[in-house]
C-alpha cells in the first residue's frame, strides 16, 4: 500500500489578466466576498504548513503592520538567502533546495501544505513536480502590470479541473489538479 502524502495546494486571489498585486503589491482591487471567505475558511482548516518566498513574507508584514508572526497557527518556511534567521521568530528560515525540500515535508505527518505568493518559488516547485493543486479567486479585473502569477516555465504543465464556482461579485473561483507529467518516448 503507496503511503499517502500530504496536498501541496498553490493559489490565492488574482486579476483576470493573472497579477497577484499591483507592481507596489497593492491589493485595493481585491472584491471581498462571503462566499471567497467561506471557501477560505474550509481551506485553511485542511492546512497546517505554509511554505513562502521571502518577498511574500515581507509584505505579509507590511500589510499587517509588522506583526511579529502575520501566519500564527501554522509551521512557517520562508525561503530566503538574505534574511537572517533570529531565535525569536516563529517561521523558519530555510536555505534549501524549494523543491527537495517541499518533497520531504510531503512526506512528513500532518496536514496538507500551502504555497503562499510567490510567483517565482510557484515555478520552481510546479517544475520540480511538488505541487498538486492550484487554485485561484479571479478578479473582474485587468490590471496591465504588476506581480505575476506565473514566470517562463521549463515546461508545460498539465491541468484537470477539479472545481469552479461563479461568485455573486463576478468573481470566478477555479481548482485545479496537477497533472503528472508525460514521459517523453525515446526516438527510435
Amino acid at each position: 500500500m503507496k503511503k499517502q502524502t500530504r496536498k501541496v495546494t498553490f493559489g490565492g486571489a488574482s486579476s483576470l489578466d493573472s497579477y497577484f498585486a499591483r507592481k507596489d503589491d497593492a491589493v485595493d482591487w481585491l472584491m471581498p466576498s462571503a462566499e471567497a471567505m467561506k471557501l477560505m475558511k474550509a481551506y485553511w482548516e485542511t492546512v497546517d504548513t505554509i511554505v513562502m518566498g521571502r518577498k511574500t513574507y515581507e509584505v505579509g508584514l507590511k500589510m499587517t503592520k509588522g506583526a511579529k508572526n502575520p501566519f500564527s497557527g501554522f509551521k512557517t518556511y520562508v525561503f530566503s538567502r538574505t534574511l537572517q534567521p533570529k531565535k525569536e521568530e516563529a517561521f523558519e528560515i530555510v536555505r534549501d533546495d524549494a523543491v527537495e525540500f517541499v518533497r520531504r515535508l510531503k512526506e512528513e505527518p500532518g496536514k496538507d501544505i500551502c504555497i503562499m505568493g510567490g510567483g517565482n518559488l510557484a515555478c520552481s516547485l510546479l517544475n520540480g513536480g511538488v505541487i498538486d493543486e492550484i487554485g485561484f479567486n479571479i478578479h473582474p479585473v485587468l490590471l496591465g502590470e504588476g506581480v505575476p502569477l506565473f514566470y517562463p516555465m521549463k515546461r508545460q504543465i498539465d491541468l484537470e479541473l477539479l472545481d469552479c464556482q461563479r461568485f455573486k461579485n463576478g468573481c470566478v473561483y477555479v481548482l485545479y489538479r496537477v497533472r503528472p507529467a508525460k514521459q517523453k518516448r525515446a526516438r527510435r
